[in-house]
C-alpha cells in the first residue's frame, strides 16, 4: 500500500464554479492561479501550465546550483527560461508518440560564471536529473477519489 510523504506540504486548492480563479494553499504559502483573459479567466494569477513550468525551472536551477556548490564550481547565476506548447506528434522526430498532439516544453538555461566547457556540459546534463524533470518524464500515477 502506498503511503503519503508527510515531509512534503499538503496542497489545498479552492475555487468556485463562476470562473477559473483558484486559491492554492501549500503549507504556509498562498498562491493565486487563473487563466488569461484570452482563455476566459481574469488573469489574477499564473495558469496551471505556468505553475508547472515554474516548478520545473526552480527544480532545474536548484539541482544545477547544488551540484556546482558541492564541487565548488564558479556558478554566479542560473537563469532558466521555459515555454509550453502543444505540437503535432508527427512533427516531433524524437518522440515515441506519432499520432495526435503532445505537450512540448522548451527550456533554455543560462549559466553565469567562469566555467570550463566541460563543467558547463556536465551542468547541462545534470539539469535533466532534477526530481521534477524526472517526475514529468516518467509514468505518473494519480489516484482521484470523491470525499
Amino acid at each position: 500500500m502506498a503511503t503519503i510523504d508527510e515531509s512534503s506540504p499538503h496542497v489545498i486548492v479552492r475555487g468556485d464554479a463562476k470562473g477559473f480563479a483558484q486559491k492554492i494553499d501549500i503549507g504556509p504559502y498562498h498562491i493565486d492561479a487563473d487563466e488569461p483573459v484570452s482563455y476566459g479567466g481574469t488573469d489574477s494569477g499564473p495558469s496551471p501550465y505556468d505553475l508547472i513550468l515554474g516548478a520545473l525551472g526552480a527544480c532545474t536551477s536548484m539541482t544545477i546550483g547544488l551540484y556546482a556548490r558541492k564541487r565548488s564550481w564558479p556558478v554566479d547565476k542560473i537563469t532558466v527560461s521555459l515555454r509550453h506548447s502543444k505540437i503535432h506528434a508527427k512533427d516531433c522526430d524524437d518522440c515515441e508518440t506519432k499520432e495526435g498532439r503532445i505537450d512540448r516544453v522548451e527550456m533554455e538555461i543560462h549559466l553565469e560564471g567562469a566555467l570550463t566547457d566541460e563543467q558547463r556540459a556536465k551542468l547541462m546534463e545534470v539539469a535533466g536529473k532534477c526530481p521534477i524533470h524526472q517526475t514529468l518524464t516518467h509514468e505518473i500515477n494519480i489516484k482521484t477519489r470523491a470525499v
